[in-house]
This record gives structure tokens, sequence and C-alpha cells, in this order.
């Protein structure tokens, strides 16, 4: 379990370069990330090569025992070549040309930049091949970042077109697909197709979910060119930066070409990104589920452990409010992801810049190269963390991008999201203690205690019979909302939901309704308790299910909201509504129960527990002190927790863990 730093020499004179790798030294980083952003400086000109900095600051940080992640510099293409080749860079959907002056100015689909790309690259790699503490490659950095991952250039039209061609044929099969007959919309040729442009009405839901398919599959393409030439010239690690819950990249895509996946965390400004206001202690350490469940994902991608490769420092630039993070928060920030599967988390950054876009954003050294509190926690992370395997995860969540598009083209509902709807169900097994794999819902399921599958809105009759095959061997499976309705062109399908999922969950939802704030909704379940539900209202007919909670209180008193059918040897449970805080808890306390899943009871809000290997973290993400009730040994500290701490037990405490807050 390591610790590392991004550090940006460039910005620095070179009389400061040898303090500053042995203050990394002396904290006990592993790690330090190179060259990101770095292009104009190692390229003044074309052709004109300046190796010389980066080559010292390398061997600076192997002569002090710690390893170099070098990055693509591709991300920032420096100005002469912009110049020099203006059609590489970006068009908005109306037309507009993005200027230069910040990053990510370029188009993946631009032949020109993939030339460019695939020379810089060449050049960066054969330099640093068999240099044996250059262990890894960070290509590019956070593919998408600021609205870039779909451009709208003649570029992505004639390649979008290509795409489209090799999907469906002809015209023909474009049609079908994609159902033009609705207003007028047919293809006489492919070639008439284009990238979404500004229209009177909205786009056309299928030319959208293609579009947005195509152009990750662009970016995928373009991460591919670069992984493969890295490879050519050493046996390195190759990974990517990505961000928080982004939507425009499939990971499960992108992961096939990269040896492990890293994120960028950072939990003040994320939380903030989420809706409703964002409570106190949450503005200061971030809400734990959604950090954990990226790291969850990021990690069920490939099932491996992930690096966090920006790790918030203190105080960042870029949300609404940047609150002071809690004292202790960079510490606790690290051992959560670790406790979720991280094996690396590099804090980035060293120090705050003094120019450019990001004076705001903190460093673990102040600007004046002294230490702020983030130095201190890192330091203090890197001497408590010790090595541990991989999280053994008993659940799989399933989560697929085709959704994510699909849905936020028609959400049917100002309020409905796809990401928070997922949140609904996974905060529910966070807080009992549940391990949990983020998976797609095509992988492999049979070793898996329990499955949740919050909607999956986009179904076909092979994962229908994927899904059929778990339950009837015994899995238990949990479905939520909006499921089976689309086919995979995005288009209804002439049946009722669930659709290829009917026979599996013995039932057909009858009718549905969105639930604006006017509507009180409630449900009722089995042993009589209510519950609020909330966005998404779906009135379900049984056939060989049984009826689990049914609607309480409104003129669909009576009927049924969620229902569970036996299948084989296991379960299936299908939820028609948007759950609230209690009833989903009750909906994954029951499935965890009838799957034999160890979990706690509920925990408190803000307070989370983690095993990984044989050991229990316990995380506390609140302002208060929080007593743990065990008689277990302890790694890293004890069974008092002080405000935005953690302890770490050198065994699983999952079965029998109780904790409580002190009021």
């Amino acid at each position: 379990m390591s610790i590392g730093v991004c550090y940006y020499p460039e910005h620095w004179s070179r009389e400061r370069w040898e303090t500053d790798v042995q203050e990394m030294a002396d904290a006990g980083f592993e790690y330090v990330r190179l060259a990101e952003f770095s292009w104009g400086r190692l390229e003044p000109e074309r052709n004109a090569f300046d190796f010389e900095w980066l080559d010292e600051i390398v061997a600076l940080v192997g002569d002090h025992g710690m390893n170099v992640v070098l990055c693509t510099p591709t991300a920032g293409p420096p100005r002469w070549l912009l110049e020099e080749h203006p059609e590489i860079r970006q068009s908005d959907r109306d037309g507009t040309v993005r200027e230069v002056g910040s990053r990510r100015e370029y188009c993946v689909n631009s032949p020109r930049y993939r030339s460019e790309t695939e020379r810089v690259v060449r050049e960066m790699a054969s330099r640093y091949a068999d240099v044996p503490h250059v262990v890894g490659w960070q290509t590019d950095n956070e593919y998408g970042c600021h609205d870039t991952a779909r451009c709208y250039c003649g570029d992505c039209t004639a390649a979008f077109r290509d795409w489209l061609a090799e999907r469906y044929g002809d015209a023909e099969g474009l049609n079908d697909a994609w159902g033009t007959t609705f207003w007028s919309q047919q293809y006489d040729s492919i070639e008439q197709a284009s990238v979404p442009a500004p229209t009177p009405a909205q786009d056309h839901p299928s030319m959208v979910l293609d579009y947005r398919r195509f152009c990750s599959d662009s970016i995928v393409a373009y991460n591919r060119l670069q992984a493969e030439l890295l490879r050519e010239y050493d046996d390195w690690f190759v990974t990517h930066n990505f961000m928080d819950r982004f939507p425009a990249i499939d990971l499960y895509d992108i992961a096939d070409d990269l040896d492990l996946l890293s994120w960028d965390s950072y939990p003040t400004g994320h939380v903030q990104a989420t809706e409703g206001q964002t409570p106190p202690d949450q503005l200061k350490a971030g809400d734990p589920d959604l950090i954990s469940f990226n790291h969850d994902l990021h990690r069920g991608v490939l099932g491996r452990p992930f690096w966090v490769m920006e790790q918030q420092p203190g105080d960042i630039n870029w949300p609404p409010h940047s609150a002071q993070p809690a004292e202790g928060a960079m510490r606790l920030w690290a051992h959560h992801a670790v406790a979720h599967g991280a094996d690396t988390v590099v804090y980035f950054r060293w120090r705050r810049c003094l120019e450019g876009q990001e004076q705001y954003h903190a460093g673990l050294r102040r600007r004046d190269g002294s230490p702020d509190r983030g130095y201190h926690d890192a330091a203090r992370a890197a001497e408590e963390l010790f090595d541990v395997g991989n999280v053994d995860a008993p659940v799989a969540l399933l989560h697929d991008y085709e959704n994510v598009w699909a849905l936020s083209e028609q959400p049917h509902a100002p309020d409905f999201d796809y990401w928070a709807l997922v949140q609904s169900f996974y905060r529910a097994l966070r807080a009992r203690g549940v391990q949990v794999d983020v998976v797609h819902p095509t992988a492999e399921l049979s070793g898996y205690g329990a499955v949740v599958a919050p909607t999956l809105h986009i179904a076909t009759e092979d994962l229908a019979d994927h899904l059929t095959e778990y339950v009837a061997g015994g899995g238990e499976l949990l479905l939520g909302p909006r499921t089976g309705v689309k086919d995979e062109g995005n288009n209804l399908r002439p049946v009722a939901p669930p659709g290829p999922l009917t026979a599996l969950v013995g039932a057909t939802v009858e009718r549905y309704e969105t639930v604006p704030d006017q509507f009180e909704r409630t449900v009722v379940d089995d042993d009589g308790t209510e519950h609020a539900v909330r966005t998404w209202a779906e009135r379900i007919e049984t056939d060989t299910a049984d009826p689990v909670v049914e609607y309480a209180g409104s003129e669909r008193e009576g009927s049924t909201a969620s229902v569970r059918n036996a299948v084989g040897d296991g379960h299936v449970v299908y939820c028609g509504v948007w759950p609230g805080q209690d009833l989903a808890d009750e909906l994954v306390a029951s499935l965890l129960t009838r799957s034999g899943i160890d979990h706690t009871t509920r925990m408190p809000d803000g307070v989370r527990a983690a095993v990984r290997d044989g050991h229990t973290w316990v995380l506390n993400f609140t302002s208060d002190h929080v007593d743990i009730e065990t008689d277990s040994e302890w790694a890293v500290g004890n069974a008092t927790l002080e405000p935005f701490d953690l302890a770490v037990a050198d065994r699983d405490l999952i079965g029998g863990l109780a904790v409580s807050k002190q009021t």
C-alpha cells in the first residue's frame, strides 16, 4: 500500500528540486507522477525536443528510492501546434470552434492529432524505456473533462458515418434500428447522417444513443493508440485517471487496454454535484458512499486493485464552495481508498501553484514550499498503511453506461438521474457494512451471494437468460424500477416491462407515473410499515410472483409496488418504485439475510465499515465521536473514534459490528 504525489518541476526553479524530492522521500512516498501537460516544455518548437530537465528530475526521484509514473502530455497541446494545424481543435454543437487558452482543445478523431500523438508518445517512450524506476504511464489526462468527450467537427461527422455503416450496413438497416418513420426522419443514405446539431425540437433518442456510443468508442480507440505505443518500448503498466461517475466513457470498454484503472478523488467537490443541499460534515469530508462507489467501480471493472491518481490535498478551486477539509480528512481519504481496494493513493499536488487557472487549488505544501496540513496527513497515512490482498466482495451491483445514456436523453422527470437512483441502492448496502463490486450486467455472477441491479432500462433476451441462470442456481437478485423498458436501439418494446425479464420477475408493469414533490407517495411493506418513495412509481400486475410492498394513502392504495418471485433455488425481487432510504434499507437487509451474507445493523449516516483481506476499517466521516463495540485488537487506532477519524482492526468484524455516535 503506497502513497505518492503529483509533481510539476517545470513550475519551480531547479534549485528547489533537490529539496522537494528529499521531502517526498522523508514523508515515505513511493511514487511521483511527472510530465503531465508538459508538451510545450518538452517540445518548445517542432522537432526541437528538450528532455534535459525531465531526465534530471526522473534521475533525482530514482536516486531517492522512489518510482516515477510518467504521463503522455497530449491533454495540453502546445500553442505552436494548434496554430500550425487549427483543424485539430474541437467544435461545439452549434459549430463554434474551441479556442486555444486552456486545455483539452483537441479532437480524438482528428487524423492530424493522432499522428502528432504518435510522434510525441514515441519520443517519450523511447527516451525512458529501460529506466528501471520509470514503472508506469498515465495516458493523457481526464478524458472528456470540461465537456470535451463529444465533438461536432467535420472529422467527427465523417467518422460517425463510418461507424454507422459498420454497425448497420446501409440506410435501410439504420432506418429500421432507429425507427425513423417518426416525423419523416428516414435516411436515403448513411451519408445523410450527421452528428447532433441545433434542431427545433428534441434529437431522435436512437440517434443520440448511437452518437454517445460512437463518442465513447472514439476515446477508447484514441487511448488504445497510446497504450499500444507505450507497450512497444517496455513492460511498464499503463493506466488513465478517470473522474467521479463520469458518464461519457464506457469504462468497461476502455479498461481492456489498461493494466489498472485509476481515478481522481476530490470528496468535497464531488458531493456538491449531487442533488440537494450539502450537509456541513460533507462539505468538510465528502460523502463516504459517493466516494466508495467510485472506488468500487474502478476496482470492479477489472476485478483488481486500482489507484487514486489524484487525491484531494486540501481546499480546491473548482466547486461552488471550498471549505477547508476537516482535520485529518486527507488521512481519512487515503485509508478509505485502501479499504475499498486501492493499492496506491497519489495526492494532487505537491505545492500550490503560483500561476494559471489552478492558483486556488491547494497542494501538500503551501505556496512558499512549507508543509501544509495535507503533507502531514499524507505522511501519517504512508506510515500507517500496510500490505493487504484484494477486496473479496459478496455483492455485485450492476451498472451500465448505455443505461446512463438512454435515461439521460429521456429521463421523463426532472429529478430522474441514473446515478442518484444507483446511489439509493448502493448506500443501503454500504450502511450494512457490505463490500460491493460494481460490474457490468454481463459479468460472471456465480461467485456473488447477492446481486443488485438498480435499473436495467435497456435489456436483451441474452441478459434475461444470464440473470435467470444466476437466480435459478441459488442467487438472490434485487431489481429496481424502469427495467426491461427499451431495446438496444433505444426504442420501447412492444410488450409491457420488464420485457424480456417478465418470466424471471413473474409480473408485469401495468402502468407508471412520475412523482412530483406535490404528490405524496407512500408504500407499505408486509409488516405494515409505511415508507416514502419518490420520482418514479409503477403499478405491478402479478403472475407467479408474490406482492411484498403495496401502495398506501392514495388512489393506488392496495395495488402492488414490489414483488418477490421464486425461481429455481433463488429469488428475485422487483421494486417498481424509487425507494426512500428506509425502504431501500429494508429491501437490502432482506436480500442479505436470504443470501446468508454477513452484515451489520444499519450504521449511522457518515460512519462506514469495510473489510479487506481479513482487516476491518471503521471510518468516521462526521464531526461526532463514535464508539465501536468490539474486543478486537487494532492495527491502527482504537475503539473510540475522534471526528473524521478511523481505526483498523486485525480481523473481520462485520458479522457482529455495532457502532454508535456519542451525543
